[in-house]
């Protein structure tokens, strides 16, 4: 591994700009908090825990803007990308990697990319967001294109790993956003989509793995639901499009064709084996009274929404 990438200590350099940081601010409600009870300090980071969804309320009409982009690049079999460095590279990977599971997509669909690589998903290998050329190139490593979406997290807004890899991103006409709880973040220079989180300072000044953490979280999740929703892995409420790879999936696949067409517990356990175990599929198939071809043609001419089978309706 490079020594860059180890926790060495990095060269002194003085950047004001960063110390004027929201993210790095003491926050009035906590100044004597290692002199509270414990019941006060719990209180304490509840109470500033409250002030998230709301700040994320603020911005709805951007992330609703991106969400469209994201639709757009997904039907032109674009991908997702998600890059950032320590928690919000976690948090990025860890979005990501459940998309395949809940919606039924390829791996490649969207992806997560932290600086540090996978070891620093499980210990912290903070220096490595130091490096704009290397948010450049993991961009490189996956064939980034200007097809695909890139949303930068950093809560500060000033990471190298991440800033170099927006700039890139921008640079060959790719759609851009930054999730940031800076209201100066450095990304918001760059990102054509500015999601701007402001959750003010964290309870222990710096600790940007809780109140922006949680912003971020939140963020993401809202972005990968609201895109797959968008092209028709859910029906009403239902994940009809899961993955079945163990017994309690396999159980709630039968649960969802059941409950859409409420059809016996063999004949939705038949439906689904003809199916290739696709609950989706043996749902339009219930419905529709037709073999898997004949389903997967329907669906393919809605678009992927069982809501737009005629047949259906």
């Amino acid at each position: 591994m490079p020594e860059s990438y180890n926790n060495r200590a990095p060269d002194v350099l003085l950047d004001d700009s960063l110390s004027q940081a929201t993210t790095e601010q003491r926050n009035a409600a906590s100044q004597d908090i290692d002199r509270k009870t414990t019941l006060e300090i719990v209180t304490t980071i509840n109470s500033e825990d409250h002030k998230v969804a709301p700040a994320i309320q603020k911005i709805l009409p951007e992330i609703a803007a991106l969400v469209d982009d994201i639709v757009v690049a997904f039907k032109n079999s674009g991908r997702l990308v998600y890059i950032g460095a320590g928690t919000s590279g976690r948090l990025g990977v860890l979005d990501a990697s459940e998309c395949p599971p809940t919606y039924g997509v390829d791996p490649s669909m969207v992806q997560g990319l932290i600086a540090g690589g996978n070891d620093a998903l499980t210990r912290s290998i903070e220096s490595a967001e130091d490096r704009p050329e290397a948010g450049v190139a993991d961009l490189k490593n996956i064939g980034f294109t200007a097809a695909d979406v890139l949303v930068g997290i950093t809560a500060s807004g000033s990471a190298p790993y991440v800033l170099g890899a927006l700039e890139y991103a921008a640079a060959i006409g790719a759609v851009t956003a930054a999730i940031s709880c800076n209201a100066a973040s450095k990304t918001f220079a760059i990102a054509r989509h500015r999601l701007y989180a402001n959750v003010g300072p964290e309870v222990v000044a710096g600790s940007t793995r809780m109140k922006s953490g949680t912003a971020q979280k939140l963020i993401l999740n809202t972005l990968s639901t609201a895109s797959m929703i968008r092209i028709g892995k859910v029906y009403k409420n239902l994940m009809v499009d899961l993955l079945p790879v163990n017994q309690k999936l396999v159980q709630r696949s039968l649960r969802l064709i059941r409950e859409v067409t409420g059809c016996s517990v063999d004949e939705a356990t038949r439906t689904f084996a003809a199916a290739n175990k696709a609950p989706k599929t043996a749902i339009v198939m219930v419905l529709c009274g037709v073999d898997r071809a004949t389903a997967e043609g329907l669906l393919a001419d809605a678009g992927g929404h069982i809501a737009g089978v005629k047949s259906t309706q």
